[in-house]
C-alpha cells in the first residue's frame, strides 16, 4: 500500500488503491488463495490483504516493482527449487510485476499453509 494512504478496511479497498494492471494481479492472487483455502476469511492485517484460518494463513501486498507473499515455505523441499527463481527472504517471495503471477505455485503454497496451520491448531 503506498505510503500516506489510509489503511484500507477491506481487500477490495486495498486493490482499488493500485493501477488496474497491478489490481488485476492482486485480484488473481486473491481468487487463487480463496479457491485453495475456501474456509479462510479475508481481513486486512499489517496493512496487507490477509487470509485467516487457524490464525494468519497468508498475506500478500503490492509494492513498486513486485507483489510479496508471506509466509512461504522456502525451506520445504517441494518448493525450494521453484522459490529459488524469485527474490525473497527466508519466509517471503517477491513476484515481479513485469512477469505473470505463478498461480499454480501460489495455489500449492496456500494448500501447504492450510495443512500446516490445521495441524498446529489440532495439537
Amino acid at each position: 500500500m503506498p505510503a500516506g494512504r489510509p489503511t484500507p478496511e477491506t481487500i477490495d479497498e486495498y486493490i482499488a488503491g493500485f493501477p488496474k494492471d497491478v489490481g488485476a494481479k492482486l485480484q488473481r492472487i486473491r481468487v487463487t488463495i480463496g479457491k485453495a483455502a475456501p474456509k479462510a476469511k479475508e481481513a486486512i492485517k499489517y496493512r496487507m490483504p490477509t487470509f485467516v484460518l487457524n490464525g494468519n494463513l497468508i498475506h500478500f501486498a503490492a509494492y513498486q516493482n513486485h507483489i510479496g507473499l508471506y509466509p512461504v515455505p522456502r525451506g520445504v523441499p517441494e518448493f525450494k527449487h521453484e522459490l529459488a527463481a524469485y527474490r525473497g527472504t527466508k519466509s517471503s517471495v517477491s513476484f515481479p510485476l513485469d512477469q505473470p503471477i505463478p498461480v499454480d505455485l501460489v495455489r500449492r503454497i496456500v494448500r501447504y499453509r492450510v495443512k500446516v496451520t490445521s495441524e498446529k491448531a489440532a495439537k
